[in-house]
């Protein structure tokens, strides 16, 4: 089954796009392939998975924890569709305080692969979205925080979008040190 892995415009960034086996049964997706990652020096252990429901016109982000508990991530939508953004944090990157939007879809079946330093978020973009998380580090509370959603002249698709409490606090953008450097 192949799996082809295309950088992004933020180095160490991928999108990765997986063929689509269907029949009068489904479809089915391979996710991830130790071979296939390693071949492109990405990160083949995880240490937590997650997946999340959301629904129309909510946005979740933007996303990341610090040093040392900083960590890569696999992220893919397995139901609906998501307009997935990724900030680059890292200083001295050359896209620094840059960001890119791509949609991640259950039809598409393509997923995207985070380096260490990159916030990440999504908008739903139809009735609801499962997204599933890979990441290579355990959860730390004290470590786990984020970037104010409307605050890096991100083009939401949504002005007023429904975020929970949390997302709302986030310091923004420009008030952010960077601890993450390229």
């Amino acid at each position: 089954m192949q799996m082809t892995i295309k950088e992004t415009a933020i180095p160490g960034c991928y999108e990765i796009l997986s063929r689509i086996i269907s029949d009068e049964r489904g479809s089915f997706v391979k996710t991830f392939h130790q071979t296939v990652f390693q071949t492109h020096n990405l990160n083949t252990v995880w240490l937590e998975e997650y997946y999340s429901v959301s629904y129309s016109g909510i946005i979740r982000g933007l996303h990341f924890q610090l040093p040392p508990h900083d960590h890569e991530k696999l992220v893919y939508c397995s139901s609906g569709s998501v307009l997935d953004a990724v900030v680059d944090l890292r200083k001295g990157s050359p896209t620094y305080g840059q960001h890119i939007l791509l949609e991640l879809s259950a039809g598409a079946g393509n997923m995207l692969y985070l380096p260490k330093g990159l916030a990440h978020g999504f908008f739903v973009t139809n009735q609801s979205a499962t997204m599933h998380y890979k990441v290579s580090t355990q959860y730390s509370p004290e470590h786990d925080t984020g970037i104010l959603w409307n605050s890096v002249g991100i083009a939401w698709p949504e002005a007023n979008p429904v975020l929970s409490a949390r997302d709302k606090s986030f310091l923004r953008y420009s008030e952010f040190t960077s601890p993450f450097t390229f």
